[in-house]
């Protein structure tokens, strides 16, 4: 009984976590003080093929930006990626949100990708990084970077930063590249509402893919993988129907199926609200 009903409250701890920050966040939505205008039937319902953003070739895509012009988007500095403090190391504010082929129903937050534009008479032709971090609810392209003001306002040549920004909406390239987060390790934020029998936690700074599609667990002294299930964004739980036994060793496998497996990196006195760094990167 104990059991169940720590599992059901944790489960309702993240749900009204996710409900929060759907309110808060919401890319391209209206009153964010700047135009989105719909363009081709490439809003809601356009049904997308995701295999076709890839590292090599530059594709096309449209950007707009959201929230305050020198800022890393949401208000917090967070996103539906789950990841937290953009605005500082390793994101700097150069963030964005993707529609679906990029964000991936969230398989593809942490992947980075090279933008530049040409067309409007202020972009600068030069190429930024950028780092998916949150959903893009309102397409206007089947490619759409919702970008920072910052992300956005680096396209533009140098003191054209605003006249670009007024534009709204740009046509831009894009490519994906390998992430590099230099100096940093794979990080492990265990989320509130994690228990004895449910476990959460939040992946980020892996380099090369960036993203995550697969993690699992395993306990002390068990000898044995138990896969985690995508929650939300790059959140990964564990549901359990037995007391979790810690520490944790986690295995991670990033988009072009390379893995990585950080012993022991959940302590066994750990803590929910509790950052994990480990000791492993991907090369």
């Amino acid at each position: 009984m104990g059991r169940s009903l720590s599992s059901r409250l944790g489960a309702v701890l993240l749900l009204v976590a996710v409900v929060s920050l759907l309110a808060a966040h919401g890319c391209s939505a209206a009153g964010d003080g700047h135009s989105h205008k719909k363009s081709g039937g490439a809003g809601e319902g356009v049904n997308y093929n995701t295999s076709d953003a890839f590292f090599g070739g530059w594709g096309n895509a449209r950007a707009t930006w959201y929230g305050h012009p020198n800022g890393a988007g949401p208000d917090d500095n967070g996103g539906a990626c789950g990841f937290k403090n953009v605005n500082k190391y390793p994101f700097m504010a150069m963030t964005s949100c993707g529609n679906q082929p990029l964000f991936k129903d969230g398989k593809g937050c942490g992947s980075c990708y090279k933008i530049k534009c040409s067309r409007h008479p202020a972009c600068s032709g030069r190429t930024e990084t950028v780092v998916i971090t949150d959903m893009n609810y309102y397409p206007v392209a089947p490619y759409h970077f919702d970008l920072s003001g910052t992300a956005f306002g680096k396209l533009a040549k140098p003191g054209r930063n605003d006249e670009l920004r007024r534009a709204g909406i740009i046509d831009i390239q894009f490519t994906r590249v390998p992430c590099e987060f230099p100096g940093l390790k794979v990080g492990f934020h265990v989320e509130e509402g994690s228990s004895q029998v449910y476990f959460a936690v939040l992946i980020e700074n892996e380099n090369g893919d960036g993203d995550v599609v697969q993690v699992d667990l395993m306990e002390s002294r068990s000898g044995r993988w138990t896969p985690m299930h995508e929650s939300w964004g790059s959140v990964w739980r564990l549901d359990s129907n037995h007391r979790l036994r810690a520490p944790f060793s986690i295995r991670i496998r990033s988009d072009s199926g390379k893995t990585l497996v950080a012993r022991d990196v959940i302590p066994a006195n750990w803590r929910p609200n509790t950052f994990y760094r480990s000791f492993v990167q991907y090369s």
